[in-house]
This record gives structure tokens, sequence and C-alpha cells, in this order.
């Protein structure tokens, strides 16, 4: 067996050590916060979120979501930072050649990724990690990741910290006018927002 050989085999079993080094990525960079957010966490919340979307299209809209294909590639959806790290959004979408060369990065990224795994299972994992089209599932999991956003801003409000007030603002609008042409989120804005204002003892 060559060391090219080995270092091979090496490279196919990285995937998932590097996956679950999501954790040492910390969110909102340039916000004081009252807690830190690491990428593992957002992206488990982003998961149930768009899992929660997704059963809400089902039952009240007579929608057809493959409910557990949509959790996975939420869980997956920023994966690509683990070699970008978390790039403020203010950078992010400054302007519009920013953002398209961050999406190519993004891309290369998780092709970089993909090579980290056996070469049998890339197909699979390449649906997983595919995120950015213009389809159902693609809306559903941009709308739970900006209802994330919007749930730490909440929270942070909560606790008293001005520093979110802005941030709340922003992206409430931004999730607001989401809501327009997703169904799915708008309910769940009607429903199922308020409890995150409230205190354990007031959750009952």
């Amino acid at each position: 067996m060559t060391d090219r050989t080995i270092h091979g085999q090496d490279e196919q079993n990285a995937f998932f050590p590097l996956a679950f080094r999501m954790k040492y990525i910390n969110r909102w960079g340039l916000m004081r916060g009252t807690e830190s957010e690491n990428l593992l966490e957002h992206s488990a919340e982003c998961a149930m979120l768009a899992h929660a979307l997704a059963c809400i299209g089902n039952t009240y809209f007579g929608k057809t979501h493959d409910v557990g294909q949509i959790a996975v590639k939420a869980l997956y959806h920023d994966i690509s930072e683990i070699f970008t790290g978390d790039l403020p959004t203010p950078v992010k979408y400054h302007n519009t050649a920013i953002s398209a060369s961050y999406k190519q990065i993004e891309h290369e990224s998780c092709e970089r990724l993909l090579e980290k795994l056996p070469e049998d299972l890339r197909g699979t994992y390449r649906d997983s990690l595919d995120h950015e089209s213009e389809s159902e599932q693609a809306k559903l999991i941009k709308a739970a990741d900006k209802l994330c956003a919007l749930i730490k801003c909440i929270t942070e409000r909560r606790r008293g910290n001005h520093e979110f007030d802005k941030a709340y603002e922003t992206t409430l609008t931004s999730v607001k006018k989401l809501a327009e042409n997703c169904e799915e989120l708008g309910w769940f804005l009607a429903h199922l927002t308020d409890g995150f204002e409230k205190t354990l003892d007031e959750l009952g």
C-alpha cells in the first residue's frame, strides 16, 4: 500500500470529524450577545424549524413536503462554513458581487467536503448539501434560517440586550417579506412565536 493510498483513505474519513467541528465556529461575531451561539447549535435549530415548517405545510396547506429530507438539508445548510467561517450578514450581502462570489466559495467548500467522504457516499451527500436551488425545499430552509435569526434577536432583547434592537427590526421585516410567499412561515409566525417572548416560569 502506497503512502498516496493511505493519504487518500485518510481524506475519505475526514467528513464527519470536520462536521463535528462546527461547534467551534461562533455566530454573531460582530454582536455582543448574552450567550454565545455556535454553528452546530444553529444547524440543529434550523433543522428543527425547517422540519416544523414542512409539517405545517403538509398539515394545514395540503403540501407533500418530504419532511425528513428537508430536515437533513437544513442540518447541513451551513456546513461550508467549516472552511469559510461565519461571514457577517452585512458583509455577505453588501452588494451583488460579494454575494455571488461568496456563493461560489460556499459551493467549492461543499465540493471539498464531499471529497472527504468515501466515493460511494458522495452522491447521496451531495443532494443533502444542495439547498441553493429555487425549489420549495430551499425556500423552507431559507425561511427556517431567517426564523432562527429572529428567535435569537427576540431572546437577546427579552434579556435586555439592546445590541439586538436594530437586528430585530431588520430581521422581522425580512421574515415578514419571506412569509408573503411562504404560507408555512406565515402560519408559524401567527401561532408559534409568542412563546419565545416568555420566561421558563411563564411557559409553565
